[in-house]
């Protein structure tokens, strides 16, 4: 296990119930955009890559014919396995594993979808030929993350490694769609909605590092207006409100 995938677990270990309390990853309507976006059906069998909490494998269970998840983080998995049960559902399936070398045979899956994830990844070029190889020809392979301006990509990544030391780097739209290029992945759809936040709620819900939480909050108080972080900060009843650029990209893997 490398030094990354140590701060990962650390992190998500840490983040596990408030992370499956947030408004933001609860959001009923986004939810449905990524089951609309992937054309859902009750025949399809899905796998989540770093599934986390299982906030999108359980709303897409409700549907599919059998999800599976599989994330690095125990804690995050036993939030998972919590949440299935409180829906009383049966058709879902949980695995701790490495998602640079899915742990599944070739051509497993007609959905194969990653959620908030790619941020984190050291090589995303690596998770998603992983999660190509294990979808099913003709199946539907769906990316949703943030997407900051490809002019604040720098100082967007800056403050996301202060919120969580596990973050790597949130790729542009242009990135993505180079991604799914190089991995041979076929009339891609592109589209895009926003994941509203309030910033003391979510520091609430992280553990940056000692110190970093004032560093943060200073660097919001200064960009509302401003918007040199890209996220559209505002005061609202003395709070603090953003909003997170995510784009939604779904490609079909046509051989």
């Amino acid at each position: 296990m490398n030094t990354h995938q140590q701060i990962t677990i650390d992190q998500f270990t840490r983040q596990a119930v408030p992370f499956s309390q947030s408004l933001g990853h609860i959001n009923d309507e986004s939810l449905r955009f990524l089951m609309e976006a992937v054309n859902l059906t009750d025949e399809d069998i899905v796998l989540d890559v770093a599934c986390g909490t299982g906030i999108v494998a359980c709303a897409f269970a409700s549907v599919a014919n059998h999800v599976t998840g599989i994330d690095i983080t125990p804690a995050m998995l036993a939030q998972a396995k919590l949440l299935a049960e409180q829906r009383s559902l049966r058709n879902l399936s949980w695995q701790q594993g490495d998602i640079e070398t899915l742990p599944f045979p070739d051509n497993s899956f007609p959905v194969v979808l990653s959620r908030y994830a790619f941020h984190h990844f050291l090589n995303p070029q690596a998770v998603l030929s992983e999660m190509v190889r294990v979808c099913r020809p003709q199946g539907r392979v769906l990316i949703a993350d943030a997407t900051p301006p490809p002019d604040k990509a720098d100082v967007f990544n800056s403050f996301e490694k202060l919120f969580d030391p596990s973050h790597n780097r949130a790729l542009t739209v242009e990135e993505f769609q180079s991604l799914m290029r190089e991995a041979n992945l076929q009339n891609v759809r592109v589209a895009n909605y926003t994941m509203e936040m309030e910033l003391e709620r979510h520091l609430a819900a992280s553990f940056p590092n000692a110190g970093d939480d004032q560093k943060i909050r200073q660097l919001f108080r200064n960009d509302v207006g401003v918007d040199n972080l890209g996220v559209g900060a505002r005061l609202q009843n003395d709070e603090i409100y953003y909003a997170y650029p995510v784009t939604v990209m779904v490609g079909e893997k046509t051989t």
